[in-house]
């Protein structure tokens, strides 16, 4: 039996602590240590969440992959002029953006064709909003993310560079 994919908004928010954190720590897993130390599950969440606040109450939604009962995946989206992305200045684009922020599936459904299938309920609801460009980022070391997006259309387009001074 497959998970279904449902819309939700603020109502969902708090059920996506656990798979966040699933992601915060697959970022930490495929980047290392060699940016030095990471922030906290509970100050991570606390951030996050007061991201997917902002998303929702600005029109955005997250689509929640369920199976049984259980959260398996998710995906947030942020809805955004062109202005308020790094699109305005350098390429063509409709007046609304997409921002996938996170799209997360848990371990144990890794390799199952969810993320597709979050990332083509996502194309769905863009469409029927009539919204037709759309941005995702993924760290440079998350190969397998990057390789999923690639199959989708995306392309990279730039490189965010750090550097921290919290450094061990």
């Amino acid at each position: 039996m497959s998970p279904t994919i449902r819309r939700a908004g603020a109502e969902a928010i708090d059920r996506l602590r656990p798979l966040w954190l699933v992601l915060h720590h697959h970022h930490q897993a495929v980047s290392g240590e060699r940016l030095g130390p990471y922030v906290g599950d509970d100050a991570s969440w606390i951030a996050r969440r007061a991201l997917y606040e902002e998303f929702v109450a600005g029109g955005g939604f997250a689509l929640l992959a369920e199976q049984d009962g259980e959260l398996v995946g998710y995906a947030m989206v942020a809805l955004k002029t062109s202005a308020e992305t790094e699109l305005d200045d350098t390429w063509v684009s409709g007046e609304r953006v997409a921002e996938i922020e996170t799209l997360v599936v848990a371990p144990a459904a890794r390799g199952t064709g969810l993320g597709s299938a979050l990332l083509d309920a996502v194309d769905v609801e863009l469409a029927a909003a009539g919204i037709d460009d759309v941005l995702i980022a993924a760290f440079v070391t998350n190969v397998d993310a990057i390789r999923l997006y690639e199959r989708r259309g995306f392309r990279p387009v730039s490189l965010l560079m750090i550097r921290l001074a919290a450094r061990s």
